[in-house]
């Protein structure tokens, strides 16, 4: 039994259809990439396993249990936990009020401030100040901490690197063997495909609410990666 199980899920915005039939499969202890340009349907795939959008029914499971309609905060009680795009912090609490609301499912684990600010030192000389205050790198450690205070057994990212210089973006991705180490399991939305093949034990590429492509990164050309990003016929 997979960790997390994807069969033909479809996500709709109004009238909208953004995920056509997505099959995904995640073991526990991996690290799981989905690639793919703009609007190829990642965020929406995130967004659906954590409980933002409504789904049909059983297209979801958890550990075998279909958590299709689950309401986001009963995911998180569930194990699973978002970063999501932009950060999204509490503007008006400081980095440390932001961290404590991670936990506030009481889950059981490993991770507290002690362990956050060990593994992010900023973190902890910035602890009082406002989110609104913090670089682009500092906010997305601060949301990165919060979602693991909430002790995840799953951790979505959601376009980890966006907006983000390169050696920001280089200590964020240091951290990431950390977690896994931890037990937590990896599944990252990322434009930055060198970034996310570097990570992946497994990618997935979107394109058009469609899964393209899926291996191993070893074994994925940079052909194969282009045409299943951008069509054949690109």
């Amino acid at each position: 039994m997979s960790l997390l199980e994807v069969n033909n899920l479809d996500a709709f915005y109004g009238d909208f259809q953004a995920l056509f039939g997505i099959n995904l499969a995640i073991e526990e202890g991996e690290a799981v990439a989905i690639i793919g340009a703009n609007g190829a349907g990642k965020s929406t795939f995130l967004r659906s396993v954590s409980g933002l959008v409504t789904n049909t029914a059983d297209a979801i499971n958890y550990r075998g249990m279909d958590i299709s309609h689950r309401a986001a905060s009963d995911i998180v009680g569930q194990g699973i936990a978002m970063v999501p795009e932009g950060r999204k912090l509490f503007p008006s609490l400081s980095v440390e009020e932001n961290l404590l609301i991670g936990g506030y499912s009481q889950r059981a684990g490993a991770w507290n401030l002690e362990r956050i600010y060990g593994m992010f030192p900023i973190l902890k000389e910035r602890r009082d100040v406002a989110g609104t205050a913090l670089s682009g790198g500092e906010q997305q450690m601060t949301a990165i901490g919060r979602a693991l205070m909430a002790n995840p057994e799953l951790i979505l990212f959601d376009e980890l690197s966006l907006g983000l210089a390169p050696i920001v973006i280089n200590d964020i991705y240091e951290s990431l063997p950390t977690i896994k180490q931890e037990g937590v399991t990896l599944l990252l939305v990322e434009q930055d495909i060198n970034k996310a093949l570097e990570v992946a034990d497994r990618v997935y590429c979107f394109q058009e609410g469609r899964v393209s492509l899926t291996g191993v990164p070893r074994n994925l050309t940079k052909d194969s990666i282009a045409a299943a990003y951008f069509g054949s016929d690109k």
